[in-house]
C-alpha cells in the first residue's frame, strides 16, 4: 500500500529547488483558462448535416442525442440555397440543417449547393467538413418517393456518408411497429449506398405515454455515426453527445492514463515536497481536458478554474505547503516519506485528482441545463471536488 509522509515545512526538503515557480492560485486559474481554451480547440468540431421533410423530427431527433437544439441555441448562417449551418456556441458541434426540401427544385438546388460546398471544403480543416449525413424518412408516411431516393443517391455521389433514419416508430415488448419495419426492408431493397453496410435504423426519440411507445434505436444511431465518421471528429462527437456516457468515460481514462504517465516521469528523479508545484501544469492540463471531454460549457471556466486552484497551488508558499499536504493526504494511504514526492506517490496523486474531477463533470451532466449552469458557476463545485478527493481517501484508492 502507498505511504505518503508529510514531514513539518523546514524538514530535508528546504526551500524550492533553484527555478521551480511559486504558483499563487491566480496564476493557476489563468493556467486552467488557457489550457481549457486549447482543449477545446484540440477537440475540433463534429459536423452533422440533416436532411427530411418538414415534420419529421429533426430538431427532436438531434435535441435527443446532443442534449440540446443547436438551430435554436446556435448561431445560424445560410451556406446555400435551402440549408442554414448552425454552430452551437459551445464550438464542438454544427449542423447543417434544411428547411425540409429535399426533393424536386429545391432538392437539386440544395445538392447543387452542397457540391460546391463539399468540394470548396476539402480543402480545409477536418473541423470545416459535413462528417456524417442523416436523412430522415418519416415511418407514418409509409412510402419512401423515388425523389428522395434519388437525393439520397446524390448526396453519396458527394462522398458523404450517408444513414437513412426512420422517425417516430412506435414499438411494443421491444418490437417496431411492423409496417415500419417493412419500409425499412423497402428501402434497404433499393440498394442505396447507405453506411455502415446498408441498414435504416428505426428510431423514436420521444416517447409517447398515450401509445406507450418508448424511446429506442437512438444507440445504434449513434454506434453507425461512430462508424461513418473520420478519426479526426470523434472526439467532437463524444464531447457533444448525450446519449452514452461510457464513451465519455472511456475518453477521459485515457486522458487520465497520459496524465499519470507524465507525472510519474516529473517524479522518476524524486522531488522535494516543497518543489510540488512541478505536477501542476500537467494536472491543470489533465482537468482542462477531461472537462473538455465531458463537453462541459467552456463559458464557465472561471468557476470551474477556481474550482481547481484550490487544491492544486502549489510552490514553497506556506498557502503553496497548506495546498499541497491538504491534496497529498488524499492519496490512498496517507503520507510522503522523507518529505519527498517519487514516481509512484505523483502518478497516485495525479489519478486521484483526475478521477476526483471526472465525477464533478459526471455529476455536472446530471443536472438539466439550467441547474447545471447554476452548478457550474457556484462555489459547488469546489466544495464536490473536495467531498470526492476526501471519498477516495476513506475508500483507500482512486
Amino acid at each position: 500500500m502507498l505511504r505518503v509522509t508529510i514531514e513539518p515545512a523546514g524538514a530535508s526538503a528546504g526551500g524550492p529547488a533553484e527555478g521551480v515557480p511559486d504558483l499563487s492560485a491566480g496564476q493557476v486559474e489563468g493556467m486552467f483558462e488557457q489550457r481549457l481554451a486549447e482543449a477545446f480547440r484540440a477537440l475540433g468540431c463534429f459536423n452533422l448535416a440533416v436532411f427530411g421533410k418538414t415534420g419529421v423530427g429533426k430538431s427532436t431527433l438531434v435535441n435527443a442525442m446532443f442534449g440540446r437544439d443547436v438551430a435554436r441555441t446556435g448561431v445560424g448562417s445560410p451556406v446555400t440555397k435551402g440549408l442554414v449551418y448552425y454552430r452551437h456556441p459551445d464550438g464542438f458541434l454544427g449542423v447543417y440543417d434544411s428547411e425540409g426540401f429535399e426533393t424536386g427544385t429545391a432538392g437539386d438546388a440544395i445538392v447543387a449547393g452542397l457540391q460546391r460546398l463539399v468540394a470548396d471544403h476539402r480543402a480545409r480543416s477536418m473541423d470545416q467538413q459535413i462528417h456524417a449525413v442523416w436523412y430522415l424518412v418519416r415511418w407514418s408516411d409509409r412510402r419512401f418517393e423515388r425523389g428522395q431516393e434519388q437525393f439520397v443517391r446524390e448526396l453519396a455521389s458527394l462522398g458523404l456518408p450517408v444513414i437513412v433514419v426512420l422517425t417516430q416508430v412506435p414499438s411494443r415488448d421491444g418490437q417496431p411497429h411492423p409496417e415500419a419495419i417493412e419500409l425499412a426492408r423497402y428501402i434497404e431493397g433499393l440498394q442505396l449506398p447507405l453506411r455502415p453496410d446498408g441498414r435504416v435504423v428505426l428510431t423514436n426519440a420521444l416517447g409517447d405515454p398515450f401509445t406507450h411507445s418508448p424511446v429506442f434505436g437512438l444507440q445504434a444511431l449513434l454506434d453507425d455515426t461512430y462508424a461513418v465518421i473520420p478519426e479526426a471528429a470523434e472526439a467532437a462527437l463524444t464531447a457533444a453527445q448525450v446519449l452514452d456516457p461510457g464513451r465519455k468515460k472511456k475518453a477521459v481514462a485515457a486522458i487520465i492514463n497520459q496524465a499519470v504517465v507524465v507525472a510519474a516521469g516529473v517524479g522518476a528523479t524524486p522531488i522535494p515536497f516543497a518543489d510540488a508545484a512541478l505536477l501542476v501544469p500537467n494536472q491543470v492540463t489533465m482537468i482542462a481536458r477531461i472537462t473538455a471531454a465531458y463537453g462541459l460549457p467552456p463559458s464557465r471556466s472561471r468557476a470551474l478554474a477556481t474550482a481547481g486552484s484550490v487544491l492544486l497551488t502549489g510552490g514553497a508558499t506556506m498557502a503553496g505547503r497548506y495546498a499541497v499536504s491538504s491534496l497529498l493526504k488524499y492519496v490512498p494511504g496517507g503520507t510522503v516519506a522523507g518529505s519527498v514526492i517519487s514516481a509512484s506517490v505523483a502518478g497516485a496523486l495525479t489519478k486521484t485528482v483526475g478521477h476526483a474531477w471526472s465525477r464533478v463533470c459526471e455529476y455536472a451532466l446530471s443536472l438539466d441545463d439550467e441547474e447545471r449552469d447554476a452548478f457550474l458557476s457556484s462555489p459547488q463545485v469546489t466544495e464536490q471536488f473536495v467531498r470526492y478527493l476526501k471519498e477516495a481517501q476513506r475508500r483507500g484508492r482512486p
